[in-house]
Order: C-alpha cells, then sequence, then structure tokens
C-alpha cells in the first residue's frame, strides 16, 4: 500500500508534498493523467517514441567520453 505517515509536528502541505513527490517518482501521476482521457494508436507510438528520443539524449548526455569520441571515428 502507497503512502506516507504524517511526523510529529510536519505540516500538512509538506507531508502532500512527500506524497506528490514519491507518486510523481513511482510514475502513477503519469499514468492517471494518461488514462485520463482516451489515447488512438497513434498518440500512442507518438508518446512512446517521444519517451524514446529522451531516454536516448539522456543517455548520449551520460556516455564516457572514450565512447562518444569512437562513434564520431566510426561516423556515427
Amino acid at each position: 500500500m502507497r503512502g506516507i505517515t504524517l511526523k510529529k509536528g510536519e505540516p500538512v502541505d509538506r507531508a502532500l508534498k512527500r506524497l506528490k513527490g514519491k507518486l510523481d517518482s513511482e510514475g502513477i501521476i503519469e499514468e492517471m493523467r494518461r488514462r485520463r482521457a482516451f489515447e488512438t494508436p497513434t498518440e500512442r507510438q507518438d508518446r512512446k517514441s517521444r519517451a524514446q528520443a529522451k531516454r536516448g539524449r539522456v543517455r548520449w548526455h551520460f556516455a564516457p567520453k572514450k565512447d562518444a569520441a569512437a562513434a564520431e571515428e566510426a561516423g556515427e
């Protein structure tokens, strides 16, 4: 079961912020927004391709420099 426990003397708004952060890190909020309305197969494909491109950019950004140099030499 997902949830948080209030710490002694903790304001409710801070606890709510912790809960939102936890749900966001698990991807629950994004899934809830996505399921709110019908998604056509084309929209689904576009969403997945955008996510794949974003993962590729992050992977390229954090790639070791020697691998990036080797890829440039190979013409990729």
